[in-house]
């Protein structure tokens, strides 16, 4: 097993393609353009939106991020999984909406899958289609192996997966299904006449969600029955680690937008920042957002040298980012005072993220109940 490095693998390729990220996101993407895209529309009965800049989508996709992690033989650039995270770090601090976070998980399923099939997805990834995970069963399940879509005699898929993210924005998705042997993965393409798409009503305005209904669906197998669980569960890590790194950029724009506000408003003829009732819990939120950051790059690198314990440091990632990211969010609504939970404040974008991310993959509980259930059956 390897060692981990004290840098956890962040060099100076991966410093130069976060700060790039970093401007580009506050060039392109600032909380005001954000807001004009996605909360146009307060009317809590409007249509389901999915709503995106797809001219900025192309601006990624030139710059050459959907190809970080694919490995050189199938295109990509062969980084390592911490530069994903960084992005995914970034995204979340602007809230940008688009299949960015979705396509980096499907790149590290489909770099498990290891199939000459898995192989070429990877590179329609690093060319720039965006691509999705239909991996999660009616019950919400990604790590039971359950899924409710079947494969047919003819290699046709028919079912529905439930909670995909993003699918509106992606042009193919990476399936479970059942077959005879056990469960598989494929790949479908969006424009195929045996998918459908129903939009689910989400939180959170910068994604969307949806079910996937499949009717005789032509797939391509990815990983052969049986495989396919066995895929997710060694892309399992990647996918909380990237979750959780939305988490933290999101906790880190809200802290530094309440910290700026806390120093600007004036109550009693004192900024709102000098009162300790004020202070300290934004210390905590600093605290917090720290603990989920070291957890979320620790758990990155032990995946990408091998260590046993990559999956349950990633599940501790998870679960020290879901509470963070609520706490920070609503710490921010409080400390912006009367205007913090109207719909013109920048902050109930995050807050409607941060939401949202916390029960992605599973919330806190869920993965503390599996980390003590493991751990203390372990030790004894």
């Amino acid at each position: 097993m390897a060692t981990q490095p004290k840098n956890f693998g962040f060099g100076e390729d991966e410093t130069m393609l976060r700060d790039s990220a970093r401007k580009f996101f506050s060039d392109n993407c600032g909380a005001d353009k954000v807001h004009r895209l996605v909360a146009g529309d307060p009317n809590m009965f409007r249509e389901i939106d999915c709503a995106w800049d797809e001219s900025l989508w192309q601006q990624v996709v030139e710059l050459g991020w959907l190809a970080a992690c694919v490995p050189e033989a199938a295109g990509g650039i062969g980084m390592p999984l911490v530069a994903a995270v960084s992005l995914a770090e970034e995204a979340g601090r602007s809230a940008y909406p688009s299949p960015l976070l979705s396509t980096f998980m499907s790149t590290f399923v489909l770099k498990a899958c290891g199939t000459p099939a898995s192989t070429e997805a990877l590179g329609t990834i690093a060319s720039g289609t965006p691509t999705t995970l239909a991996v999660t069963n009616s019950l919400g399940s990604l790590e039971s192996g359950d899924t409710d879509v079947k494969v047919g005699n003819d290699g046709t898929l028919t079912g529905t997966s439930y909670y995909v993210q993003d699918a509106r924005k992606c042009s193919q998705y990476v399936v479970s299904a059942e077959g005879a042997g056990g469960n598989g993965l494929y790949l479908v393409q969006a424009a195929d006449p045996g998918v459908s798409i129903e939009a689910d009503a989400i939180i959170d305005l910068t994604r969307d969600q949806a079910q996937l209904v499949f009717t005789g669906a032509a797939a391509v197998e990815l990983a052969p029955p049986r495989a396919g669980a066995a895929a997710l569960d060694a892309a399992l890590p990647a996918l909380l680690c990237l979750a959780s790194a939305d988490l933290v950029g999101a906790g880190e724009w809200l802290l530094q937008t309440t910290v700026e506000y806390a120093q600007t408003r004036v109550q009693f003829d004192r900024p709102l920042g000098f009162f300790q009732a004020v202070k300290h819990p934004l210390v905590n939120v600093m605290l917090e957002i720290d603990n989920a950051k070291s957890l979320t790059y620790s758990a990155a690198c032990a995946m990408e040298t091998g260590e046993d314990n990559a999956l349950d440091l990633a599940r501790m990632a998870k679960s020290q980012a879901s509470d963070m990211g609520v706490f920070a969010a609503s710490r921010a609504v409080q400390f912006h005072g009367g205007i913090g939970f109207t719909w013109e404040c920048y902050v109930h974008l995050f807050f409607k993220r941060a939401m949202h991310s916390q029960t992605l993959l599973g919330d806190a509980r869920h993965h503390r109940t599996i980390l003590a259930d493991s751990l203390i059956g372990r030790a004894a």
